[in-house]
C-alpha cells in the first residue's frame, strides 16, 4: 500500500510503493466483500466446476495480510522518523533555547533595575523562573521509563553498555532496505500459529530498535538469522468461517493503524516534518541557525543595555 493511500504523511519519498495492493483507504473491507462474493452462476458442464469458495477468500485474505503489512511498514517508518527528530532536536536545539531564555531574563532584568517599575520587576521575575523551573518527577525521568520500564538508553547505562542514539532523522536507504525486507519476511501477521506469532514479535521487537538507530550491521545480522531459522510449511486452506474472521480482524488492525498515523502526522513534531519532506536532518540545521541569529540580536541588546 502506498503511504498516500494509507493516511500516512509522504515525508520521504519511497521507491518500494506497491501498484499490485488495494489503493483506496477501506481495502481490507473492499477485499472482503469483492473476493468473498461468488461471481453470477453461469452454464457449467461436467468438467467446469471452477474454484472452490473458500480458495477464493484464502486468497482474499492473503491480499489483505500484505496491504496491512505494508500500511505498518509505512506507519512504523513514519514513527521512527518523529521519534529521531524528536531527540535530535531536544539534543541540538535544547542548549540554544536555555541560553535563549536565559538572555531574555538578564534583558527584563536589566531593563528592570533602570526603571524601577513594578511592573517590569514582575516580568522580570517571570522571565527568571521560566529559566530554572523546578523539575516535576515525569521530567526527572524523562526519556529513563518506558511502558515495559527502563528504556534501552536507561539500562544500556546502568549495564555499563554503551548507549546508541539515533545518528540522524532518517535512517539511511540501506537501513530501510534492510527493515522492509524483515518487516516483510518476519512479520507477526504472517503467523500460523500462537507460538510462531510470539517468536515473530520478539523478532520484529529487535528489527525495530535496530531500525530506529539506523544500525545497517545489526539489521544485516538479523537478516542472516531469519534466513536461518525454521521455514513454517504453509498452512492448508481455513474454512469459511476462520477466513471470514481473519478479515474483520484485519480490518479493525488497519483503523486502528490509521488513527495511529493521523495522530503522528497531527503532532508537533509530525508537522515541523511535513516542511522538510526531503531532508529533515537539513531542517534541524536550518532552525539552530535561525536561533544562533536570536541568540546574536538579545547578546546585542543586552550588551547596549548594560553600558
Amino acid at each position: 500500500m502506498s503511504h498516500e493511500a494509507a493516511g500516512v504523511p509522504t515525508t520521504r519519498n519511497d521507491e518500494d510503493r506497491q501498484d499490485d495492493v488495494p489503493q483506496d483507504s477501506d481495502d481490507v473491507q473492499d477485499v472482503q466483500q469483492n473476493e468473498a462474493e461468488p461471481d453470477a452462476p453461469g452454464p457449467a458442464g461436467p468438467d467446469d466446476a471452477g474454484p472452490r469458495p473458500e480458495a477464493r477468500l484464502a486468497r482474499a485474505v492473503q491480499v489483505a495480510e500484505q496491504a496491512l503489512i505494508e500500511f505498518e511498514i509505512a506507519v512504523e517508518t513514519f514513527r521512527v522518523e518523529v521519534e529521531n527528530f524528536s531527540r535530535l532536536h531536544h539534543q541540538k536545539l535544547g542548549p540554544m533555547y536555555a541560553r535563549l531564555d536565559e538572555l531574555d531574563a538578564l534583558i527584563a532584568e536589566a531593563r528592570a533595575a533602570k526603571s524601577g517599575d513594578p511592573e517590569d520587576e514582575r516580568k522580570a521575575r517571570e522571565a527568571r523562573a521560566v529559566v530554572m523551573p523546578m523539575p516535576g518527577v515525569d521530567e526527572l525521568f524523562h526519556d529513563w521509563m518506558d511502558t515495559d520500564g527502563l528504556s534501552p538508553e536507561a539500562a544500556a547505562m546502568l549495564t555499563e553498555q554503551p548507549v546508541r542514539p539515533p545518528k540522524r532523522v532518517r535512517p539511511s536507504e540501506e537501513a530501510r532496505r534492510l527493515y522492509r525486507e524483515l518487516a516483510r519476511k518476519a512479520h507477526p501477521d504472517l503467523a500460523q500459529d500462537e507460538v510462531e506469532r510470539q517468536r515473530r514479535d520478539e523478532f520484529i521487537a529487535r528489527v525495530n530498535a535496530a531500525y530506529g538507530r539506523g544500525d545497517v550491521e545489526l539489521l544485516k545480522e538479523l537478516v542472516a538469522e531469519w534466513e536461518a531459522g525454521p521455514v513454517q510449511p504453509p498452512a492448508p486452506l481455513s474454512e469459511s468461517e476462520e477466513l471470514y474472521a481473519r478479515l474483520e480482524w484485519l480490518s479493525r488492525r488497519k483503523e486502528l493503524l490509521t488513527v495511529l498515523a493521523k495522530e503522528l502526522e497531527d503532532g508537533a513534531i509530525g508537522s515541523m516534518l511535513r516542511m522538510a519532506p526531503d531532508d529533515p536532518d537539513q531542517l534541524l540545521e536550518d532552525i539552530a541557525e535561525q536561533l544562533l541569529g536570536e541568540v546574536s540580536r538579545r547578546e546585542a541588546e543586552l550588551a547596549e543595555m548594560t553600558r
